[in-house]
């Protein structure tokens, strides 16, 4: 069944053509997104909307968490960290603090920066490799 909203119809294409290193910057930014969105809720008063959007963050954080290899020896630090912002998370929605939601975005940021630059690393390595093959 086609989307009737043209911006929905991009968003889930550009899901499911996305590579899996992609998915993971997306989750980043929508990770980030609704932590800015908690603290705006916060701001506002607006406690369901607040604790929606916290949720939300962790919820990504969750799926960021499920896919770690184990097997890879950063992935246990990768896994501290991302637990830790997820406790952080909950004691944010139930003391209501941007304070803390501030701090989980800056340990999201660098998750996501570094993410960012492996991905573009990744794609320049490609591009190194496909202009040495057509040699």
């Amino acid at each position: 069944m086609a989307s009737r909203n043209p911006y929905e119809a991009y968003q889930n294409n550009s899901v499911t053509t996305a590579s899996p290193g992609e998915l993971t910057l997306m989750l980043y930014n929508g990770c980030l997104k609704f932590i800015n969105l908690a603290k705006q809720a916060i701001e506002n008063k607006e406690i369901e909307k607040k604790n929606t959007n916290i949720q939300n963050a962790q919820n990504i954080i969750s799926e960021l968490i499920l896919t770690l290899n184990m097997d890879i020896g950063i992935s246990k630090n990768m896994h501290s960290l991302y637990e830790y912002a997820n406790r952080r998370l909950v004691e944010a929605n139930i003391k209501q603090d941007i304070s803390i939601l501030e701090e989980v975005e800056e340990i999201m940021t660098e998750f996501r920066n570094t993410w960012k630059q492996v991905i573009q690393l990744n794609r320049q390595r490609q591009h190194a490799s496909l202009e040495s093959v057509n040699r």
